[in-house]
């Protein structure tokens, strides 16, 4: 993570020249030192220095071509590699042939295009399409997703839209079989969603869809937003729940198959076997599936617990957590700063950690309970344990928490462990006798309860729960170690090395300055008014995205002349004409203008005007409270990375 906060791109050979000398000094401090804190010091500098060195290998070896500034309608030819579900329409990723006007060495490895008209072509298909092509876009809220970084290491070179539809083109499959093989898989995951999509019904076949092959495209966009609001989504994710039905049921058919065959169970442990098959059927599902950083997860925790039957180790604990997020951060290094890598490790640490505390008192517990009273229970903190190691990371990416969260998973868990799970299972037995669709249409039969809970939950707690200050870097930081130390230490201590790291996170996150008003890119201005509330109120028309803390929020529209907020140091104006006249009213601070009008300097006692044309060029506006003063933010698009230029270097 701190290679991506550099304010600058470090050198690859400084980097790999200083892991080469950390490694050396940590053999020898395995090997010499005897001052325990003096080799933990040494473990944390061989951990820094190898994440920034595997940051810099990562950003070179992804470099790709992207589209300096915005285009003409281009013509553009490519294979479509994945369908996204969007807002305004399905969004294509297409893999590159070429586009009309760039070079060879020009020309994107990858473009996302929004399609709005009706989608013809499908995944695996060589298409034509008449598109506006841009740059991806920076963030305009200061700690805010950051695409554009997130865009160079998929190697998406641009986005854009579609001028009518792409049609198909006569060109075969890529050359190369490693770009073939990516296009069948995307062909084949493609039909997969659809024929799920169709055989699970007409209500939760998207979701079924969604959960069978990773493609959400066929999920309606209410489902998708009631099970973001009441804190379901990460059932979208495929992760460990999923592959624990592949890997789990294979391990089980193929060991209990072994075991009827009585000369081979007499001579070996038919139990490693069952852990190889398992362990190659997961890897299959995790190529299928799209292989999200969740799903890789759970595919590396699953690939250590099959490990450990065939070395005869114990399956679950730490160290197999431990394993899966090496594995991720050196594969995949950019992952660290996405809200999946953070929530979906935090979850897993936190329940593992539980599992280990309630292990070796499960058998009393079964004695006094009954095992299915004990697995209830289990749920039920699985829940609450979950939810509350989520928490800090979906308040900063977020700025919410849904607020029938606690309660959407207490009722929608049991049903998806103790019915969905079974159903995919029935269906994966199925499915060779040609009966799958059965089992698929009872898996969303259980589907349709789930989006049920999720849709009562949503609309009884429609009003999300906001913090009025947004949650620094610095805290999130404390916060993540409070919940490494809770899990990782031992002794009556733990408790308190949490508190030790988690109140200076409080401390850092209530001093820190409060948002007043947010115009971003894509033309939506964000005002906290006197009420404590978050206003989205879409004013201008642009093409750049909204910041994915405030994503939950609902626009409405300013039809006045000018619209008037009031906010904890004035009132703050929108106003579509005559901002001059406006800004000099008594008690207004700041005054957002559709007109281009001079410079945002305070004139006489007036209130600064900032014009759009302005923020579109710097990137968007930003400005918080500091005691009764309105105090705009630097711009955030300045950094001197692969993925985002000064604007003094152009």
């Amino acid at each position: 993570m701190t290679y991506f906060t550099l304010p600058f791109e470090p050198a690859l050979g400084l980097c790999l020249a200083g892991w080469l000398v950390m490694t050396g000094l940590l053999i020898a401090a395995r090997r010499r030192v005897t001052f325990t804190f003096l080799y933990v010091l040494a473990v944390v500098g061989f951990g820094l220095v190898t994440g920034l060195a595997a940051g810099a290998v990562r950003t070179t070896l992804v470099a790709a071509p992207s589209v300096a500034a915005e285009t003409r309608p281009v013509m553009l030819e490519g294979w479509v590699a994945g369908v996204e579900p969007g807002a305004k329409g399905p969004r294509l990723r297409i893999d590159v042939h070429a586009i009309a006007g760039f070079s060879r060495a020009d020309t994107p490895k990858y473009v996302r295009l929004t399609h709005m008209a009706r989608l013809e072509v499908a995944p695996g298909r060589f298409v034509r399409c008449w598109a506006v092509l841009r740059p991806p876009p920076a963030p305009t809220l200061p700690g805010d997703y950051d695409f554009q970084r997130q865009a160079w290491f998929q190697q998406l070179g641009a986005v854009g839209y579609v001028q009518g539809r792409c049609r198909g083109g006569t060109l075969g499959a890529p050359q190369g079989w490693v770009n073939q093989l990516k296009v069948h898989l995307s062909t084949f995951r493609r039909n997969l969603a659809a024929h799920v999509n169709v055989a699970a019904g007409e209500r939760a076949g998207g979701f079924a869809a969604a959960l069978v092959s990773g493609d959400r495209s066929f999920m309606a966009q209410a489902d998708q937003d009631a099970l973001r609001g009441s804190g379901l989504a990460h059932l979208l994710a495929i992760s460990g729940l999923h592959m624990g039905i592949v890997g789990g049921l294979v391990f089980f058919l193929v060991q209990r198959g072994l075991v009827l065959i009585e000369p081979l169970a007499l001579r070996m442990p038919v139990q490693k076997p069952a852990a190889a098959t398992a362990l190659l059927a997961s890897l299959a599902y995790l190529v299928l599936s799209g292989a999200s950083v969740s799903t890789q997860r759970a595919f590396i925790m699953s690939a250590v617990v099959f490990g450990a039957v065939l070395f005869d180790r114990a399956a679950i604990s730490m160290r197999s957590f431990a394993i899966a997020m090496i594995a991720v951060v050196l594969l995949e290094p950019e992952s660290v700063m996405t809200p999946g890598f953070q929530m979906s490790f935090a979850a897993s640490g936190a329940l593992i950690a539980t599992y280990e505390a309630w292990s070796h008192r499960r058998a009393g517990r079964e004695r006094v309970l009954g095992p299915v009273p004990f697995a209830w229970a289990s749920l039920v903190m699985t829940s609450v344990v979950a939810a509350a190691a989520t928490a800090p990371f979906a308040l900063y990416h977020f700025d919410r928490l849904a607020g029938l969260g606690l309660v959407a998973n207490l009722l929608a868990m049991p049903v998806i462990t103790f019915v969905s799970a079974p159903m995919a299972a029935v269906t994966l037995l199925l499915t060779p006798f040609g009966y799958g669709d059965v089992g698929l249409r009872l898996f969303g039969y259980s589907l349709e309860i789930v989006l049920a809970i999720a849709h009562w939950c949503n609309d009884l707690a429609p009003a999300k729960l906001s913090m009025p200050v947004a949650m620094p870097g610095l805290s999130l930081a404390c916060f993540a170690a409070a919940l490494a130390l809770v899990t990782t230490a031992r002794g009556a201590g733990r408790l308190l090395l949490c508190l030790a790291a988690a109140v200076p996170g409080i401390w850092l996150w209530v001093a820190s300055p409060a948002l007043v008003v947010h115009w971003s890119q894509s033309g939506d201005v964000f005002v906290r008014t006197t009420s404590g509330g978050l206003e989205r109120i879409a004013f201008a028309d642009g093409d750049g995205l909204a910041p994915l803390r405030f994503s939950n929020l609902d626009a409405t529209a300013c039809s006045d002349q000018t619209c008037r907020f009031g906010t904890q140091v004035g009132t703050v104006v929108l106003s579509q004409s005559g901002a001059d006249q406006v800004a000099c009213e008594a008690g207004v601070v700041l005054v957002l203008s559709l007109e281009t009008s001079g410079p945002a300097e305070r004139r006489d006692g007036c209130a600064p005007i900032h014009d759009w044309a302005s923020i579109q060029a710097a990137g968007g506006f930003t400005a918080h409270a500091t005691g009764k003063t309105l105090e705009p933010d630097p711009s955030v698009g300045c950094v001197r990375r692969p993925w985002r230029g000064c604007s003094t270097d152009s």
